[in-house]
């Protein structure tokens, strides 16, 4: 008699469940036994009832076994990443290669370049396109004029100011000079003048003749020729 196919589905019956489940527990972990010795496989095997009981079988031991399996597990995590970043940045670089080359296209033709594909509308939008490009430029440059003439004018008064301290500072100067040198120079003419009363003192004694100033040290005194008098009387 052939045996009938048994529908995977949760056995209701409890004492069938609980037979059921030993049956193809036992018959589980005997294959993996088989499947360790023919195969020269490391396998563990946990298994845990509806009622929370722990089975488990290990062809070495559950700690070794557990302890591969989270090293390959965070291997295979990492190799699973890598292949995503790798298919990730294949997609960037074709998205960037295509805007690349829409781009270089894009200016050839503002350049004038390759414009016989060109339907008329195109056309007409890329001579908008380079209108409205032509007034940024020239508003800009404007702009730039202006902030650059703003700026001389700024030096310009920043050195006109400098020129005029400079010229306060010149003229008080000047008047502190002219009034040091006036000083010196009443000074000097007040010196001038003692010294050359005294050389013109000196000068006319020593022009004065030799003979006037014999008569004149060989004239009577005075109160000499009163003695000679008193005497002859």
């Amino acid at each position: 008699m052939v045996k009938g196919k048994i529908a995977i589905r949760k056995i209701n019956c409890s004492k069938s469940r609980q037979v059921t489940f030993f049956k193809r527990r036992t018959g589980l972990i005997k294959k993996a036994k088989e499947l360790s010795i023919l195969c020269d496989a490391e396998i563990g095997v946990i298994i845990f009832s509806c009622t929370g009981k722990l089975y488990d079988y290990a062809s070495t031991s559950m700690d070794s076994v557990i302890e591969r399996y989270n090293k390959m597990k965070q291997v295979n995590q990492q190799q699973s990443i890598t292949a995503t970043e790798i298919q990730f940045f294949k997609k960037e670089a074709e998205s960037l290669m295509q805007q690349l080359s829409s781009v270089q296209e894009c200016n050839r033709r503002l350049r004038g370049e390759e414009l016989s594909k060109l339907s008329l509308e195109d056309l007409k939008n890329l001579e908008n396109v380079l209108e409205l490009g032509l007034k940024n430029v020239r508003s800009r440059k404007d702009q730039s004029f202006m902030e650059e003439m703003r700026e001389l004018k700024r030096k310009v008064d920043d050195v006109e100011q400098e020129n005029v301290e400079l010229r306060k500072k010149l003229r008080v100067g000047s008047r502190d000079h002219r009034e040091s040198k006036g000083e010196f120079s009443a000074e000097s003419s007040s010196s001038k003048d003692t010294s050359k009363i005294g050389a013109q003192a000196i000068q006319f004694k020593d022009d004065m003749p030799e003979r006037i100033l014999l008569q004149l040290s060989l004239q009577p005194k005075p109160y000499l020729l009163d003695a000679q008098e008193s005497a002859s009387g």
